[in-house]
């Protein structure tokens, strides 16, 4: 089974597998999502592959610091069913409604988000 291909997810993100050879994926990922971090960029995903079963990682810094989100998953009827954390360095904080932002380092248990998406070759 090759894993190479765009894959789109429940939202219109796209990962982009461009080589899957010796169980390794490489290629890029673009958020749809105009709330997320990365959204405008394409960053570089990176993972493993074994069967039915993948994993990859892509990272980069938004304009609240850096973050790394991962997915994790298994192919089923055609779909990459995924289940991905990302973690933030940081956020933008204001002391007060209508004052000016700024980066703040996260506590580890504010730092982590996650959630399940579902990619179908594009």
């Amino acid at each position: 089974m090759s894993w190479k291909g765009k894959w789109r997810n429940q939202y219109g993100s796209i990962v982009d597998i461009t080589d899957d050879a010796n169980r390794r994926i490489s290629g890029t990922f673009k958020t749809a999502l105009r709330d997320s971090g990365f959204y405008g960029q394409e960053i570089p995903v990176v993972g493993i592959h074994q069967g039915d079963c993948i994993s990859f990682v892509a990272g980069g810094e938004t304009a609240a610091g850096d973050a790394a989100v991962s997915y994790t998953g298994l192919l089923r009827d055609g779909k990459m069913e995924t289940m991905w954390f990302v973690v933030a360095d940081s956020a933008i904080r204001a002391s007060a409604e209508g004052a000016p932002g700024k980066k703040e380092k996260l506590n580890w248990w504010r730092s982590i988000s996650t959630n399940a998406d579902t990619f179908e070759r594009v």
